[in-house]
């Protein structure tokens, strides 16, 4: 299966040295980097990749990092115009807003800015847009008419509800919402969601290794196919799909490659 967001250096960090080889990537899946160290480890893994395990790479500043100020902020814009620039990335983010809590709002502003810059960053060289969105949305509907420019438009573990997405489509976004273990965890609007946008708009993510199940510490691929079956089972009760789990990972894969690399596209 396919896996639209995950943080590659972080999941080899967040294990011992001995477990690393388990944790290099296995599916073909987008690795999100924020500084140049992060995207130096994944370009090499790229390289590297097995011919049936792609890795594509992304670049973005994220909505949280202004919130701890100093020099990051400035240094992650920097580094993913060059690489841009360069043509050494597959995708731009996961970049957009966090509102979550007081300490995040106080950088508002600079999201703006931020978010601003990389939706001009990604109309310039014609790349998909990783967008992570936390208490916000109303800032992401306030943007559409720069968004739906855009090659294609990724929601991070989407928090809306199926009017939301539905609403984002018919605004010219070519969106695609992307889900992970909160299927699991029993989040209900992002199962509600799962269960009804359209099939060919949904990708499946482990945000690997921060979105784990309540019975693990990590987030890893072996989540995907648990992700697959519980996607089956909602759409089987929620709308007429009536394939198997094999049929699930082939549309997935479809909307991924769509999605990322403009392949295969349908409306």
């Amino acid at each position: 299966m396919t896996d639209a967001h995950c943080h590659l250096y972080y999941l080899l960090q967040h294990n011992q040295d001995a477990e690393r080889d388990r944790c290099r990537f296995i599916v073909p899946c987008v690795a999100s980097a924020w500084n140049p160290e992060d995207f130096r480890c994944h370009e090499e893994a790229s390289r590297n990749a097995p011919e049936d395990a792609r890795l594509l790479l992304g670049f973005g500043v994220h909505p949280q990092l202004p919130a701890h100020g100093g020099p990051d902020t400035t240094i992650s814009l920097e580094t993913m115009e060059q690489l841009a620039s360069e043509h050494r990335l597959d995708a731009v983010g996961e970049t957009g807003f966090d509102l979550y809590d007081a300490w995040f709002r106080e950088s508002e502003p600079e999201q703006d800015r931020i978010f601003a810059r990389h939706i001009e960053i990604a109309h310039e060289h014609g790349l998909p847009l990783v967008i992570h969105v936390r208490r916000a949305l109303h800032k992401i509907f306030a943007a559409s008419a720069y968004l739906k420019k855009l090659p294609a438009v990724i929601f991070h573990s989407w928090p809306g509800t199926p009017g939301d997405g539905d609403s984002l489509l018919k605004r010219g976004i070519n969106a695609f919402f992307s889900f992970g273990n909160a299927l699991v965890c029993n989040h209900k609007q992002a199962i509600r969601s799962a269960a009804l946008l359209p099939l060919h708009r949904i990708l499946l993510e482990t945000d690997a290794p921060y979105q784990p199940r309540r019975d693990c510490s990590y987030s890893y691929w072996t989540d995907l196919p648990v992700l697959g079956e519980l996607l089956v089972q909602l759409r089987r009760e929620n709308t007429d799909f009536s394939g198997s789990a094999d049929d699930m990972t082939t549309i997935i894969d479809s909307n991924f490659f769509r999605a990322f690399t403009g392949t295969n596209h349908t409306g």
